[in-house]
C-alpha cells in the first residue's frame, strides 16, 4: 500500500513492510521506480528485516514539482523519511544515481544509517564522455520510448519484469517525469563527492560484473568502496540492476555484509 509525506513543498511516496526487524531503506535510480525493489524486498523481510522503499522526485508516485532533482535533494527527502517514520538508524541501499546521495546523507545525519550499501554506484565524477556518448545520452534523456529501450539494455543475463517495463513506460508519459530524469542526467555530484571524507558508516559496494555503465565495474567498486573504507561484492553475470536481476544473490551479499557487522 502506497504511504506518503509532504516534504519541501511536495509529497514524497513510500511503501513500508512495517516489520519489527531492522530496518533498510531503498532508494531506486534515475528513471525508474520504487518497483525496481520488488524481487528484492521478499528476500530481506524473509530474513527479518523491515523494508521501505521510496519513489524519488519525479518518479512513480511521488511528485514532480521540484526545481531541485540533485542528489543532495534526494538525501534530504531520505532523511526526512526516516524522521517521519521515527526509524532509524536504517540500512540504505541504493542504485545509480542515488548512491551519491547515500554519501550525502551518510555525511549529513550518521546517527540515521547503519550502514550504507551502494549498488552500481554513480557517486563520483566520471571523465566526461566523448561526443558519441553525449549524443546517446541527450537522445535516450529526450525519448520516453528510448529510455525504457536503455533501461532493458541494462539487465544482462535476466530479464527486466514485462509488468514493471509496462508500468515504467506510462509513469514517465506523465506530465513532469521525462524533464525530473534528464534533471538527474545533469545533475553535478561533486558536492556529495566531496563529502566522502566525513562518511563513518560501514559501507558495501554492490556491482554488477555486466554493468555497461561502467568500462570497468570491478574497478569503479573497488575506488568507491576505498574511499570510505569499505567492502566490494561483485554479482558477476548482473548488469546494473543485481537487485532485481539476481535478487537472491545481491541480498545474500547483502545479509552476510550486515552479519558480519553484527558479529563485530
Amino acid at each position: 500500500m502506497t504511504m506518503s509525506f509532504a516534504h519541501e513543498g511536495g509529497t514524497i511516496a513510500y511503501d513500508d513492510t512495517l516489520g519489527d526487524g531492522p530496518l533498510v531503506l531503498c532508494l531506486p535510480g534515475l528513471g525508474v521506480t520504487r518497483r525496481t525493489y520488488a524481487p528484492f524486498v521478499p528476500e530481506l523481510t524473509a530474513a527479518g528485516h523491515r523494508v521501505v522503499t521510496m519513489d524519488l522526485r519525479g518518479e512513480g508516485e511521488t511528485d514532480a514539482v521540484w526545481s531541485d532533482y540533485s542528489p543532495e535533494a534526494v538525501a534530504r527527502d531520505a532523511i526526512a523519511l526516516l524522521r517521519h517514520l521515527d526509524a532509524g538508524p536504517a540500512v540504505l541501499f541504493t542504485n545509480s544515481y542515488t548512491g551519491a546521495s547515500a554519501i550525502w546523507a551518510a555525511a549529513e545525519a550518521p546517527e540515521l544509517f547503519s550502514a550504507l550499501v551502494l549498488s552500481d554506484p554513480f557517486a563520483r565524477v566520471l571523465p566526461a564522455p566523448n561526443l558519441l556518448m553525449r549524443t546517446a545520452i541527450k537522445a535516450v534523456s529526450a525519448s520516453r520510448r528510448l529510455w525504457v529501450t536503455y533501461w532493458a539494455s541494462l539487465y544482462k543475463t535476466g530479464r527486466p519484469d514485462p509488468g514493471e517495463k509496462a508500468a515504467l513506460s506510462a509513469n514517465l508519459a506523465e506530465p513532469g517525469r521525462m524533464a525530473a530524469l534528464r534533471a538527474m542526467m545533469a545533475a553535478d555530484v561533486s558536492g556529495c563527492e566531496a563529502r566522502f571524507a566525513e562518511v563513518r558508516t560501514p559501507t558495501l559496494v554492490v556491482m554488477g560484473g555486466k554493468d555497461p555503465d561502467f568500462p570497468d565495474p570491478a574497478a569503479e567498486a573497488r575506488l568507491v568502496a576505498g574511499r570510505v573504507g569499505g567492502a566490494v561484492a561483485m554479482i558477476d553475470r548482473a548488469g546494473h540492476y543485481p537487485h532485481s536481476e539476481m535478487p537472491k544473490e545481491t541480498a545474500a551479499a547483502v545479509l552476510a555484509f550486515l552479519a558480519a557487522r553484527a558479529d563485530a
